[in-house]
């Protein structure tokens, strides 16, 4: 009996879609694509739900006759090649002919188009891939794409969605690359009916500076080299704007974003002994090529490329950059420039001289109490029994030099600060509050009933400001401390949306933000930070936002569910880390006891909300066996 049939195309390109259409920002992605690939000047993108109710694409290129909107739809439908010797000379963004038939696979599709040469346009609707109907419509010259219900018909696939802060935060990322790729086309975005991007066709550099903002762009480095092999033009960030987390990189090859790791390396070995270890540089590059020398197709994102000769373009890259940090100053010198100097005489030892170090008299027999003549001075009264006074000061300071560094008489002169009595109300039977030790700056040591009592000082502070924390989120009621000078920090499109998630809840713990939406430059938003919760004294502001944003951007990634339930106990738990006593740092005795006490009034001082222990008991047993045997 047979067994081997064919699929219907409706399943096929369901699956192909798995490949080419994983969530909303890979609908917009595929759409902006086709929309630049037809000529379009102008790109407007609307957004509802994240993209899940629905995604419209607008552009104004060149449209399709009604043959073409229909055909579109079909798998492997392209006007981009017609044989695969083009794949080699492609100058289009899209070329496989599947992304069309992947989107309306999946969702309810309505396509509006209209060419220059036709006076009436033409409307499709395609459902699940099924074709439902088509007329005649009245629409202006280029495409109009709305994508309802997304995985509407694979409801599997609609549950994996992430919430919908992740899935714009995606949408972001991707209109930001494909605005990158192409300055020379208008891009807006709106996000139910808010407009989220405004870009204006301009220069790459006016492109930077209208998605992260004038202060940053003005900061980059311009690099540029022209070869036979590539021809490479961008900016790179100096060495002190390189970051730990999440810097800003973009290799673009002919108009298309990449994705390059080896590249990349390239980039941060030109910065060796120029940033920190583990900190990386920002970047923009475009990269012009021939086509025929690198290959496009290797994955269905087109986001890796393959180069002809990957290990001469790295030679070329490093030396641009290292040339372009050198001149401008980037890269360290020593300047042996003498025009001017200041002209100073050269100490010369001659002359037969000797120089001798100055000689002290000293009389011994000198009494400033006594006159030459032997007579006191001032009055009898307050100089009588003067030895006497002096003389106990003297032998005390003599009996303190003495005993400098003698660990044997300190250790006989003082008691030691353990204690056996306990206190009442304690679970570990704690000592008397002068019982405690610090060892090694790290660990606070007491006697308890059972054995010694470790307490880890910075995760015992930990727990107390994660409650302290959680109570001012919770009646709503955290005091900022001001600073003396305010901080900017420019936060970026894709920012903002988990900005605005968060910022109430950073009200609540005493942060004082302000926003300024005086950058008419940008797409972005400066945040004024004129105060900080308490305890976080002498943390940099600017890095202690930036830890809680990308905190909480990761838990939007999570899904929204997880963020829900966890966006207040991660953004106190994150802050208290960040603002607890350091490891190392030396307490006195009423900074310990007062640790001690907060402590242990919590309702669980032993553990943190994440799992970490905060104390451990050493038994009388196991100290018992040190000393056997």
């Amino acid at each position: 009996m047979d067994i081997i049939h064919l699929l219907p195309d409706t399943v096929a390109n369901q699956i192909a879609a798995g490949e080419v259409i994983q969530r909303p920002a890979s609908v917009i992605k595929e759409l902006v694509e086709n929309a630049v690939d037809a000529g379009a000047s102008v790109i407007q993108i609307y957004i509802t739900d994240a993209g899940k109710s629905c995604i419209q694409v607008t552009d104004n290129g060149k449209g399709m006759s009604a043959t073409d909107a229909r055909l579109a739809f079909e798998r492997h439908s392209t006007s981009k090649i017609s044989q695969a010797s083009d794949l080699f000379s492609l100058q289009t963004m899209g070329f496989r002919g599947e992304a069309l038939a992947s989107i309306a696979a999946v969702a309810q599709v309505e396509l509006k188009t209209r060419t220059a040469e036709e006076s009436i346009g033409h409307q499709v609707n395609i459902e699940g891939g099924i074709f439902k109907s088509e007329q005649p419509i009245s629409t202006p010259v280029g495409a109009s794409f709305s994508i309802s219900n997304l995985f509407f018909n694979i409801p599997a696939r609609r549950r994996f969605l992430k919430s919908d802060n992740a899935e714009m935060a995606a949408i972001m990322s991707e209109v930001e690359r494909m605005a990158m790729s192409h300055t020379d086309v208008s891009f807006k975005l709106f996000r139910d009916g808010m407009q989220l991007l405004d870009l204006p066709a301009g220069t790459f550099l006016q492109r930077i500076q209208g998605l992260f903002g004038t202060k940053f762009s003005k900061s980059l480095i311009p690099v540029e080299v022209d070869t036979d092999l590539i021809k490479i033009k961008g900016f790179v960030s100096q060495p002190d704007g390189a970051k730990k987390k999440s810097p800003r990189q973009y290799f673009i090859v002919n108009h298309r974003f990449m994705r390059h790791p080896y590249f990349a390396k390239a980039v941060l070995t030109a910065y060796e002994r120029l940033i920190p270890e583990g900190f990386q540089p920002s970047f923009f590059l475009q990269f012009e090529v021939e086509p025929a020398t690198i290959d496009v197709n290797i994955h269905p994102t087109k986001t890796e490329i393959k180069f002809q000769d990957e290990s001469t373009i790295w030679q070329i890259l490093l030396a641009a950059i290292r040339e372009a940090l050198g001149r401008f100053g980037a890269t360290p010198a020593i300047d042996f420039d003498t025009e001017n100097k200041p002209d100073i005489p050269v100490f010369q030892p001659s002359g037969g001289r000797n120089i001798a170090p100055p000689n002290i008299t000293i009389d011994r027999n000198y009494n400033p109490f006594y006159d030459d003549g032997g007579k006191k001075r001032g009055n009898d009264a307050n100089l009588k029994n003067w030895q006497e006074l002096y003389k106990d000061a003297v032998l005390h300071n003599d009996e303190q030099a003495g005993n400098v560094g003698n660990t044997e008489t300190d250790l006989n002169s003082e008691q030691l600060p353990f204690d056996n009595t306990s206190h009442p109300n304690n679970t570990y039977g704690e000592s008397s509050d002068d019982a405690y030790l610090q060892l090694a700056g790290r660990y606070i040591v007491t006697t308890i009933s059972t054995g010694l009592l470790v307490v880890d000082q910075h995760k015992a502070h930990v727990n107390v400001l994660y409650h302290h924390y959680q109570q001012a989120l919770a009646q709503k009621c955290g005091h900022a401390q001001g600073l003396l000078f305010p901080y900017e920090l420019y936060l970026e499109p894709s920012q903002i949306i988990v900005w605005n998630q968060i910022k109430d809840s950073l009200k609540y713990l005493g942060f004082d933000i302000e926003e300024n939406n005086q950058n008419g430059d940008s797409a972005g938003l400066e945040l004024i930070i004129k105060g900080l919760p308490e305890e976080t004294q002498g943390l940099d502001p600017i890095q202690l936002i930036q830890n809680l944003l990308e905190t909480a951007s990761f838990l939007e990634e999570r899904g929204d569910q997880a963020l829900s339930e966890t966006l207040h106990h991660t953004l106190a738990l994150t802050l208290a880390q960040k603002s607890a006593i350091p490891v190392g740092q030396v307490l006195n005795r009423m900074e310990i006891d007062n640790l001690m006490q907060q402590l242990f009034a919590l309702p669980m001082p032993n553990i943190l909300p994440d799992g970490t222990k905060t104390l451990q008991v050493v038994p009388n047993e196991t100290i018992d066996q040190l000393f056997q045997g």
